[in-house]
């Protein structure tokens, strides 16, 4: 065969063109010569080759390719099986065993309310002279807040004040007029009573006064105020608010069946909608008497420190009672196999063989389970890719596959 006779047998088949299709035709070609050629004798197959090394050429390229091909191919299947030839390991996920702190806790909503809260008016019906603060002032014990008009009271007391003076020199003089013996205890005694009457009416004045002054009985923040300069106040109109806040009162309602878990000073922790990145711990200070026949529950006061006044009273608070705080060996609940009333894990032996192993459990929380018996801290248990596997399965942790690729 030569050359013009492969390119007669190209036009005659149709396959002209590119490179690709040539083969298509030429490869089969020179197999086929290959195996024909085993069937001459030494000599006609050495004129063969001499007469069509084009053939011999690339028949043995096609066939070193073909063993390049397989080899690449037997080496891959091998990294993927980890030990030479085999059922491939399955890839896993693991994550240690570990020590960490359980809170029993009950949760529960509640209300914020001021540590002290008053509604301020007036003790006497009278005009305001002079108002003495602002909507949301800080104000101290004792400020006084509002003056009402008090000048019969002020004439009233001069004259008070005026006759206590003359009742009291007038009880002097006879004091001294006893000790001379010139007067009698009779007259001692009249003239001391006009001095206590005169003092009597004295302090009845200043009282009326002190009543025309409306004070902050204790530290705290105002509300808004309802009042100006001469309007008519009654005992009935409101002033303003006064709340102290440096200690927020925090009161919910916790089922009956825990009251005999529940004692003034346990933990409690508090989170509002307004901080969502924030907690206010606080004590519990008081549980009600009572339990409410309806609900069936019991009211809690706990005290929560809020200097920095971010707490107001009437915030809705979800909270959290802490009940008892224990360290405890803890998994992720996905590493967890229930089988019947039994709890199972994986773990992977030195030859990396899945071995299901028998644990006792204890408390569960948001993702994790106690682990009460049977394995230890840090020994790690398979997390992901437990559905695929079963004791015996060879397995490969992800950590290992990525170092190895890495290397």
């Amino acid at each position: 065969m030569r050359r013009s006779d492969v390119e007669r047998a190209f036009q005659a088949t149709g396959t002209t063109g590119t490179t690709a299709a040539r083969m298509n035709f030429f490869v089969p070609l020179c197999i086929h010569a290959i195996i024909h050629s085993r069937y001459y004798g030494k000599e006609s197959r050495l004129n063969f080759a001499k007469q069509h090394p084009i053939i011999v050429i690339c028949s043995i390229l096609f066939l070193a390719l073909t063993g390049l091909t397989a080899n690449v191919w037997i080496q891959s299947q091998q990294a993927d099986s980890g030990r030479g030839w085999g059922p491939s390991a399955t890839l896993v996920e693991t994550t240690p065993a570990y020590q960490t702190v359980i809170i029993d806790q009950i949760e529960a909503i509640g209300t914020a309310r001021a540590n002290e809260s008053v509604l301020l008016t007036a003790k006497v019906t009278e005009t305001v002279r002079k108002v003495n603060f602002e909507d949301g002032q800080f104000v101290g014990k004792g400020d006084i807040l509002v003056e009402l008009t008090n000048g019969e009271e002020t004439a009233q007391l001069a004259e008070a004040q005026a006759t206590l003076d003359e009742a009291s020199r007038q009880y002097n003089r006879v004091s001294n007029l006893i000790a001379q013996k010139l007067a009698s205890e009779t007259q001692l005694d009249v003239e001391k009573t006009r001095m206590q009457t005169a003092q009597a009416r004295l302090d009845a004045i200043l009282a009326r006064l002190d009543d025309r002054l409306i004070r902050a009985p204790f530290s705290g923040i105002l509300g808004f105020r309802n009042t100006s300069p001469g309007t008519l106040l009654t005992s009935s109109t409101p002033v303003t608010s006064l709340d102290d806040i440096s200690i927020i009162k925090l009161d919910f309602a916790i089922p009956e069946n825990y009251l005999s878990t529940l004692e003034p000073g346990q933990e409690v922790i508090a989170g509002s909608a307004a901080y969502p990145d924030q907690f206010f711990t606080g004590v519990v200070a008081t549980i009600n008497s009572r339990v409410d026949p309806v609900t069936r529950a019991v009211t809690v006061r706990a005290l929560i420190n809020n200097d920095n006044r971010q707490l107001r009273p009437g915030m809705l608070l979800t909270v959290k009672l802490v009940l008892d705080r224990s360290p405890a060996l803890v998994i992720p609940e996905s590493a967890v196999i229930p089988i019947q009333d039994r709890q199972y894990v994986y773990v992977i032996d030195p030859q990396g063989i899945a071995q299901r192993q028998e644990i006792t459990v204890g408390r569960r929380r948001a993702g994790i389970v106690e682990v009460l018996s049977g394995i230890k801290a840090d020994e790690e248990v398979i997390t992901a890719g437990v559905i695929k596997i079963n004791p015996g399965s060879k397995v490969s942790k992800k950590s290992d596959r990525q170092g190895n690729a890495s290397s």
